[in-house]
């Protein structure tokens, strides 16, 4: 039982022991950051805020919940213009703030920087908060009224630029529509067009064969008649017949009439001496 005892001492001793060393060094870490925290506001006071805001860095680097370093540091971050890295801070603070009064502040310079970033819906809620955990601040409720009148106006142009995009949406389909009515037009007069001349060509093209068949029928004939007139090679036509005995009959008059000439006169003979 006394070794029990013994074990029981030895092990309260280390934890003792290790929970005094740890609350040293959480109060070591503590000083250091509030060391930090003066370092930064005597440069937050000379308007040196990024410097300031190296230093409420590392405040929080020893210490995570130091509200005043995170509170200061969002402060120093909206001075700079940095309002997307403020919020944070400024939640943060609010969020470990133990009295009614440091929350309403943080809730309050929330509101500001969400109404820098013109988000007016969220500014409201961080003035609201505000004035939930101080009524009586006069500033916060201006600042509120605004954010309320900026939202109606942020409202009112979404809503008009959302009609204004539906009637150019409706104009440009309705001029689509138009277009598009207009080129079916034009193809269909088109196409008629096409047909129209398609059937001028055709009647054209009718008339032209019909004037060709039809323009000089006696010189088709003709043609015809002296393709059949051509004699065919080795054979005389009727024609060349006629007139070659009609030649030869003339011929055979003039040979006869020739001769009875010189009968008339008499032919030489020769007559043999009969001494």
């Amino acid at each position: 039982m006394n070794r029990i005892k013994n074990i029981f001492t030895v092990v309260f001793f280390v934890l003792f022991s290790a929970t005094s060393f740890a609350q040293q060094d959480s109060i070591a870490l503590q000083r250091e950051a509030r060391s930090l925290l003066r370092n930064g506001n005597e440069l937050y006071q000379q308007e040196k805020y990024t410097d300031a805001s190296v230093l409420y860095k590392k405040a929080l680097e020893k210490s995570a919940t130091y509200k005043k370093a995170s509170y200061n540091l969002g402060n120093a971050l909206y001075l700079q213009k940095d309002y997307k890295e403020a919020v944070p801070q400024f939640e943060l603070s609010a969020k470990a703030a133990k009295d009614k009064f440091s929350k309403a502040e943080s809730f309050h310079n929330l509101g500001n920087s969400m109404m820098e970033q013109k988000q007016y819906q969220q500014a409201i809620d961080a003035y609201k908060n505000a004035l939930r955990n101080n009524p009586n601040d006069d500033e916060t409720r201006y600042n509120l009224a605004v954010a309320k009148k900026k939202l109606k106006e942020q409202k009112d142009k979404e809503n008009k630029d959302n009609k204004d995009d539906k009637k150019d949406n409706k104009d440009k389909k309705d001029n689509k529509d138009k277009n598009d009515d207009k080129g079916d037009q034009k193809d269909d007069k088109k196409g008629d067009q096409k047909d129209e001349d398609k059937n001028k060509d055709d009647k054209k093209d009718d008339q032209n064969g019909d004037q060709k068949d039809n323009k000089d029928p006696k010189q088709n004939e003709n043609k015809d008649n002296k393709k059949k007139e051509q004699p065919k090679k080795g054979k005389m036509t009727p024609e060349q017949i006629k007139q070659l005995l009609e030649s030869l009959n003339n011929e055979e008059k003039k040979t006869q009439k020739k001769m009875n000439v010189e009968k008339a006169k008499g032919t030489k003979t020769n007559k043999e001496k009969d001494w």
